[in-house]
């Protein structure tokens, strides 16, 4: 069952927290000030600006209790990383989940984040958003798609990313009928997913469409990670794959070897290959996904694909701003 947090509202609330690794605390003030310059109230969980022990926020217990406070706190309205890095892995076995299930909120992030994104999609079915994060999107000048993320965090219906969003068709499907294909959108970084597999926090999805994208990661090791997916079952029932932006993986001058690559390791796969999605780890304006909720990809068209939205990511149950709450009390 799909729950759905309620909408993001000017004026809200969000926790700025610090899951994985420690964030530079300049680039998260800049961060801070540009999500004040949006209209929201931007509040630093008390491990945000953590600093060890080794490159994490904080310890385990410290991590987890920033999560557990922002979502407990009926005044936030939203979570934000600060940044990914590595450790989130480890608060999965302590994750109160009934907590989260009672008060479902936006939980924005990417990166080493996935594996939260996956974790409490399967036990609680909450939408979350693979979205830009404080240190390295919302601290760079344009580092925020500002369009997708209105409309993933708020009811604007429908809306659509394409090429402008540096979306196109890799591979058509093997047959026609499935060049328009719908399906929950679900996926995130390359590497955490297939480091899930064979623990008991992997990802249980069921078909859809799968996102993926990853940094710095080199054309065999996108070859070896697919295939270690194919293997483990996770494209069973998977109707189309949206590759990211590769421009972080690898030189333009081996672009061509990159997506030879993933093509070796999907020629078994029936359904539509789109790439070039400018989310995750981008040097460009970072779009926001939600996760969980039915999408459209059509690959019908020879000149454009198009990923459509037609499913609100968020609910109709809206939590009043902190200045709506004070105008009630007056």
């Amino acid at each position: 069952m799909t729950l759905k947090p309620p909408p993001l509202l000017p004026g809200a609330r969000i926790a700025v927290v610090s899951p994985a690794s420690a964030a530079h605390p300049g680039r998260v003030h800049s961060g801070v000030a540009s999500l004040e310059a949006l209209g929201y109230s931007p509040v630093l969980s008390k491990h945000a600006l953590g600093e060890g022990p080794l490159y994490f926020s904080g310890t385990v217990q410290q991590r987890l209790a920033d999560l557990h406070a922002a979502f407990a706190d009926p005044s936030i309205a939203a979570l934000c990383c600060t940044r990914g890095g590595w450790g989130t892995a480890e608060l999965l076995p302590g994750l109160d989940l009934d907590l989260i299930r009672r008060n479902p909120k936006p939980f924005l992030g990417y990166s080493d984040h996935t594996s939260l994104h996956t974790w409490i999609a399967r036990e609680t079915g909450l939408v979350t958003f693979y979205a830009p994060m404080i240190s390295p999107d919302f601290a760079r000048p344009d580092g925020v798609d500002i369009p997708s993320f209105h409309a993933a965090l708020t009811s604007v219906l429908p809306w659509q990313l394409a090429s402008g969003d540096g979306l196109r068709l890799l591979r058509p499907a093997r047959h026609r009928e499935n060049s328009r294909v719908t399906g929950p959108l679900w996926g995130g970084c390359l590497a955490i997913l297939t480091e899930s597999l064979g623990t008991p926090y992997a990802p249980k999805p069921k078909g859809g469409i799968l996102f993926l994208e990853d940094v710095t990661t080199k054309p065999y090791q996108w070859d070896r990670m697919l295939l270690h997916l194919r293997y483990a079952g996770l494209l069973e029932g998977v109707e189309a794959v949206v590759f990211g932006d590769m421009r972080q993986c690898v030189a333009p001058e081996d672009d061509a070897l990159l997506e030879a690559a993933v093509l070796h390791a999907l020629e078994d796969f029936a359904g539509p290959i789109c790439i070039g999605l400018r989310s995750g780890h981008v040097d460009a304006p970072n779009i926001t996904l939600p996760l969980g909720v039915q999408a459209v990809l059509d690959t019908s068209l020879p000149e454009e694909s198009i990923l459509h939205f037609p499913e609100s990511a968020v609910s109709d149950r809206i939590l009043l701003s902190p200045q709506e709450k004070a105008q009630n009390r007056a």
